[in-house]
């Protein structure tokens, strides 16, 4: 299962109603901050995630609206909050700008309170999970450095209690061995195989962020048959010119993208504010109809098999939370 806050969804400066780029995925155990713009520590706190185990920070790329938020979080875990250590991850770009803010602005002639490590992307899988794994491709937008980032989930193969029982495997660690592929002698020596007792695999599921980017082939690659697209849509189809110019896309394309790559869920956000959101809405619903446009603090879960879901949290962060499905 995968979790997605929306923390900041606005482009390049921030608006009255959404704030610079960031969001946080929930693995698991594991929370991954995907951005760090201005103001972020904020929303992190009013969606309620807080900065308890968020030890994972992966930057898109190397622009100021993307990373400037890396300086006040790291002031914070150093002054107020403990964690264990803080990983950093992005091209080399974004890392000597991270470099710098760390060390000659908020540190400066200080240690830091908690290690950081500040760790190179490279194409392909960067980070491993007991469910999962993350890997980072390269996306075309101003500069060098840049990429998105693909969650996946383990393809699993489901377990046949019927298959097991019939064969006389007893619960407990015996069946443990062959859901991890292994194979196991019964107390008779019959030898009982992982293919006998598991079923058809189940593909995991699919999370893909695409960073800033203009549309590309091995952007809709990666896209392929995702269960969510994160995508951006900083302008609209009318400016489209413009849109390449700056290393962007439209809302169109995005929703071209999402519709010929087969993508379940498309969710739209880096979203300029020259535009009003039910322009953006409208646009990308004529070529996806489920595209969603989101804003701040939107959070959603996915869950293998079951359509995605958005989870409504008042302004007040209550403990009462509603839920909608999605599509």
């Amino acid at each position: 299962m995968f979790e997605i806050v929306f923390l900041g969804t606005s482009s390049a400066a921030p608006s009255i109603y959404r704030g610079l780029s960031a969001a946080v995925v929930l693995a698991g155990e594991q929370r991954f901050l995907v951005d760090c713009g201005e103001g972020t520590q904020r929303q992190l706190l009013r969606s309620g995630i807080g900065f308890k185990k968020l030890t994972h920070i992966l930057l898109t790329h190397a622009h100021l609206d993307h990373i400037l938020g890396v300086g006040g979080l790291v002031s914070t875990f150093t002054r107020w909050e403990r964690i264990e250590q803080l990983n950093i991850w992005g091209g080399k770009p974004a890392l000597e700008r991270i470099h710098s803010l760390i060390y000659d602005v908020v540190l400066r002639n200080e240690k830091p309170g908690v290690p950081i490590h500040l760790n190179t992307i490279e194409p392909g899988v960067m980070f491993e999970g007991k469910h999962y794994t993350i890997s980072a491709f390269p996306v075309l937008h101003r500069g060098q450095g840049c990429f998105g980032f693909v969650f996946q989930e383990h393809t699993r193969h489901p377990f046949l209690v019927e298959k097991a029982e019939e064969l006389g495997v007893p619960a407990g660690p015996e069946r443990g061995k062959l859901v991890k592929g292994e194979s196991i002698t019964l107390a008779d020596g019959r030898v009982v195989t992982p293919d006998m007792v598991l079923g058809e695999p189940v593909p995991g599921m699919r999370l893909v962020f695409s960073g800033d980017t203009v549309l590309t082939r091995s952007l809709a690659e990666q896209a392929t048959d995702a269960d969510v697209l994160v995508c951006e849509a900083t302008f609209l189809e009318r400016d489209r010119d413009l849109a390449r110019m700056f290393g962007h896309m439209t809302a169109h394309q995005a929703a071209i993208l999402a519709r010929d790559a087969g993508v379940k869920h498309l969710l739209l956000n880096h979203i300029s504010r020259r535009y009003r959101e039910h322009e953006m809405i409208s646009e990308a619903r004529s070529a996806f109809p489920g595209a969603y446009v989101v804003r701040d603090l939107d959070h959603f879960v996915m869950k293998r098999g079951q359509p995605l879901e958005k989870k409504l949290v008042d302004e007040a962060n209550d403990d009462d939370v509603d839920e909608d499905v999605i599509g």
